[in-house]
């Protein structure tokens, strides 16, 4: 958002929840979740910028019937301040619009192209599978990011590059890959985005992918971006996330986690995702209860992680999207912890975790999950635990952690390496000097006790 010179700044101490408001003469109404509302006066006196503060929803109509905005009311009483930063609000609006359309892409890859034929499927130099979604969706995010903030502001570690998706055997994949980037970026308005004015041409696809080429580091802004965060699980009709996260400075500001297989409701977590549909058809689809997939997000330093359902076909993204508020468990008792793993066991110790587990004294069976959906778990209370120890040689990327860690965080827990010292995003794409594995927890005094395991437990790992 900018904020002009000519303008000046009235804050109102008002605890407000307005959603984004669009109207047909603006639409720079935008949520910045710090708890403040700002409105800011240009010089001309004919435009105006605001930001709310809560996440409560309420809308811009029914606050207007009071008829006793406090400016109009009494502006003697009002304190004039300069400008405050925008706190990454517009960027977290964004990032939620843009992976809300991601999930929708990648809705429609997995029923379509992936349950059909397999030539929507190759491989990558490391053997696992990179799919049209993978690709598409870099492209989409690389585009929309493009477009809201400017190419030259934008700057992007992401995992795919264009290498196997230039190859010759690999035209057909590519021609789809475009078709269905067109297709995802037609649906953008519904998200409340731009689209391209024009379809998009085989080269300005392949542009938007390899654009994404930072190499991060410790100065300045970039975003990291996992497009499918756990392939296999995507490939395999399980669960994915799609992982979006903006680091400045060496830190993460914002995460953003799409789980398109995700229920909204803990006790469908019991159901496979398949078994969900077919229950799904049956319900009404405006019913909360059967809602599939979740986005989940968080700003840091505002104490708060959010979670929206899904949006649902032909329906026009209206923000928050009945977002609602997710805390971790309160569980710190090991016995009564569910922890999570990961389900490969090419990259992490499932026997060392077991172990683990049994020596401070977690009784429950592991929650093996694909992807950073683990940490989506944490966050919302649904698991207590995620242990990772991988195996010699393996170096974890920070495009599968940065937007999990920010809302693990923000929603109460802790997430450290097996040291209890903070992740490091600064040194690049690799998350640097980990000391052995990363652990998360739902709270401090659970934290404490699983790093005390591991330090007693770590001389048997083998690892």
């Amino acid at each position: 958002m900018l904020l002009h010179s000519s303008s000046m700044a009235i804050k109102v101490s008002h605890n407000l929840g307005l959603g984004k408001w669009n109207d047909k003469h603006n639409n720079n109404f935008i949520p910045n979740h710090v708890g403040s509302f700002f409105i800011f006066l240009r010089s001309n006196k004919t435009h105006h910028n605001a930001m709310s503060g809560g996440h409560i929803g309420c809308c811009l109509s029914s606050f207007n019937q009071t008829q006793s905005f406090p400016v109009m009311e009494d502006q003697k009483k009002l304190s004039f301040s300069s400008p405050e930063p925008v706190n990454y609000s517009q960027e977290l609006d964004v990032a939620v619009r843009t992976v809300q359309l991601a999930c929708s892409l990648c809705q429609r890859v997995q029923n379509g192209l992936i349950s059909k034929t397999s030539d929507g499927v190759q491989s990558k130099d490391d053997n696992s599978p990179v799919t049209v979604a993978d690709w598409s969706v870099q492209a989409t995010v690389s585009w929309i990011l493009s477009e809201s903030f400017g190419s030259s502001n934008v700057s992007i570690v992401a995992e795919e590059d264009i290498q196997n998706l230039s190859k010759a055997k690999a035209g057909g994949v590519l021609e789809t890959v475009v078709k269905t980037v067109n297709e995802c970026l037609a649906e953008a308005p519904r998200y409340g985005l731009n689209g391209p004015k024009m379809a998009l041409g085989t080269t300005e696809v392949l542009e938007a992918i390899s654009r994404c080429n930072s190499i991060g580091g410790p100065a300045g802004r970039f975003w990291a971006l996992d497009p499918v965060d756990g392939t296999l699980g995507f490939v395999r009709g399980d669960q994915y996330a799609i992982a979006l996260a903006l680091i400045e400075d060496g830190e993460v500001v914002l995460g953003v986690l799409g789980c398109p297989n995700y229920p909204m409701r803990k006790e469908w977590l019991n159901y496979h995702h398949r078994y969900h549909r077919i229950i799904s058809k049956l319900t009404p689809s405006t019913s909360e209860s059967w809602d599939k997939g979740c986005v989940i997000y968080a700003r840091r330093g505002s104490g708060e992680a959010w979670m929206q359902p899904l949006l649902h076909v032909n329906k026009n993204l209206v923000w928050p999207n009945s977002a609602r508020p997710v805390r971790v468990s309160s569980i710190d008792n090991p016995s009564l912890a569910t922890f999570c793993e990961p389900v490969e066991k090419a990259n992490s110790s499932h026997s060392f975790t077991a172990g683990l587990a049994h020596s401070v004294g977690l009784r429950k069976q592991p929650l093996r999950v694909y992807s950073m959906v683990k940490y989506a778990a944490i966050a919302r209370g649904d698991a207590e635990i995620f242990m990772k120890f991988a195996r010699a040689g393996y170096k974890e990327k920070i495009w599968d952690h940065a937007a999990g860690v920010v809302i693990i965080q923000e929603a109460g827990g802790v997430v450290t390496d097996a040291g209890g010292r903070p992740l490091d995003f600064s040194k690049g794409i690799y998350l640097e000097g980990l000391d052995r594995g990363v652990i998360a927890s739902a709270g401090a005094n659970l934290h404490d006790k699983i790093i005390r395991a591991v330090d007693a437990s770590w001389d048997s790992s083998a690892l």
